[in-house]
């Protein structure tokens, strides 16, 4: 059984196999003319030989001439024997080669042509595996038809994702451009007077989308891994009191309770301050913007393993079921409406998640359910 699956999983085995069964085509072919057609041409030849008239021997020599006869005859029926045996076995052999060939040739021509396809933007593109695959360990040929078609699933995937990345681009710049364009058209008709909150309106969408260009700019560099880190030993409690102190009037503002319940003994962690400080700013603001006025938000830190947890959790909105894998996805929103109100660029979570990715740690979110409130934690690396 080993043997089977091992014939079956290398591409080597099969073409080696394929050189015994050639050789023993030939072999087995050469037996069969020494057999069938080796006695029956010999025995040919000895009748032919028998219908010439030979002359009485004068000198005795006749048992000479009758021996050599023989002899030329036996080597005229061996010859002929042979000859037709080389036929055969050349038919066997280009005939066996060639359905070898086929068998490994084929698969690879069609990849050749599917990646020809695909290089010209068709990435629809897949190949089958060779004959006899499905449901069994493939060997090297098959491996090589998977592999292209997942690299022709993700080529796929990229290119849908960047189809909808132009989409979602295109449908956050149309809102505040609208608007500007709106208001400045208003503004030189006379519509609309030229008061201060004519031109707040026109400055908080032209704030939008400066800051949709910026999150943009910084989720392409995070994807690309182009982002500069300048990783140093920082106290978790420092991180989150500066990022609350950057909420803090937010907070009030808004009648949000902000609770630092960080404790002071936990390790340092090795990180860019300002990129993790960024993670914090997004989960603490996002938690700020889904949490009504007399709601409250914790964020607290612990030790675990070789990492330190950090969790902000709120009593807001929460989150169904349903939305939690998608979350971190860029431009996927929950409530597309409150979030363009609220004036998010839907790309924030995407950052954070490549970010804290970045500097060693993984980001994940939980919630009970709409109206139950929601937690996004995520971990770092404790400095050695």
């Amino acid at each position: 059984m080993n043997l089977v699956k091992a014939f079956q999983q290398r591409l080597g085995w099969k073409i080696f196999i394929s050189y015994v069964i050639v050789i023993a085509v030939l072999i087995i072919v050469l037996i069969s003319a020494a057999i069938f057609v080796a006695p029956s041409a010999f025995s040919r030849h000895v009748a032919a030989m028998e219908q010439v008239e030979v002359a009485p021997p004068e000198d005795g020599g006749g048992s000479v001439d009758l021996e050599a006869d023989l002899l030329a005859n036996f080597r005229e029926a061996i010859n002929e024997s042979l000859a037709l045996a080389a036929l055969a076995a050349l038919i066997a052999a280009v005939s066996v080669s060639a359905f070898v060939s086929r068998r490994i040739v084929a698969p690879i021509r069609e990849m050749m042509l599917a990646s020809r396809h695909v290089a010209e933007g068709h990435y629809k593109e897949r190949v089958e595996l060779p004959g006899g695959m499905e449901g069994t360990q493939p060997d090297e040929l098959g491996q090589l038809a998977l592999s292209f078609n997942q690299m022709a699933d993700r080529l796929q995937h990229t290119e849908e994702m960047r189809r909808r990345l132009i989409g979602d681009v295109a449908h956050e710049l149309r809102t505040p451009l609208t608007t500007i364009q709106g208001s400045m058209e208003g503004l030189i008709d006379g519509i609309l007077p030229a008061e201060d909150h004519v031109f707040q309106n026109i400055h908080r969408e032209a704030t939008r989308l400066q800051n949709l260009v910026r999150d943009l700019q910084a989720l392409s560099k995070a994807e690309s891994g182009t982002l500069v880190f300048n990783p140093e030993p920082v106290a978790p409690l420092d991180l989150v009191r500066r990022a609350c102190a950057r909420l803090e009037r937010q907070y009030e503002e808004k009648g949000v309770g902000l609770l630092n319940e960080v404790p002071q003994h936990l390790p340092q962690v090795m990180v860019d301050e300002d990129r993790v400080g960024q993670v914090l700013l997004n989960l603490l603001g996002n938690a700020l913007q889904y949490t009504p006025n007399g709601g409250q938000v914790r964020i607290s830190a612990k030790q675990h393993a070789g990492f330190v947890e950090f969790s902000v959790t709120d009593d807001g909105i929460g989150i169904a079921r349903e939305h939690l894998p998608h979350l971190f996805t860029r431009f996927f929103r929950v409530d597309k409406s409150r979030s363009r109100v609220g004036g998010g660029s839907g790309v924030g979570l995407t950052i954070a998640r490549q970010l804290v990715e970045a500097s060693g740690g993984r980001i994940w979110v939980h919630s009970a359910g709409p109206g139950k409130g929601s937690t996004f934690s995520f971990t770092l690396p404790v400095a050695m």
